[in-house]
């Protein structure tokens, strides 16, 4: 009975970690593909903010994680004002409509 005290306790203090986990390997996911796009890894950021503040991010946003209440939002730097992201970039539920 004291082991599955443990393992509980454990599991617990390790959940919060597991899912920013979670959300940086989407993002990375994103990157990934973004780079395999042709865009250089320099050219574009990608930044995990919270749904409420997605809007004020100024970017796209390309993912989302932690149960939905983080969103992912792309950026392209440089003197390119266009903010256009590769179309296999992201989920298909993030992808705009066509």
């Amino acid at each position: 009975m004291k082991g599955s005290k443990w393992i509980l306790t454990a599991l617990l203090v390790a959940s919060p970690l597991a899912v920013q986990a979670s959300c940086e390997s989407v993002k990375a996911d994103i990157s990934q593909k973004i780079i395999n796009n042709g865009v250089p890894e320099s050219g574009f950021s990608l930044d995990i903010v919270p749904n409420d503040q997605a809007e004020q991010a100024g970017g796209q946003v390309v993912g989302h994680c932690e149960s939905d209440t983080q969103k992912i939002v792309y950026k392209r730097n440089g003197n390119d004002s266009e903010n256009n992201v590769p179309a296999s970039a992201g989920t298909s539920q993030d992808s705009p409509a066509q």
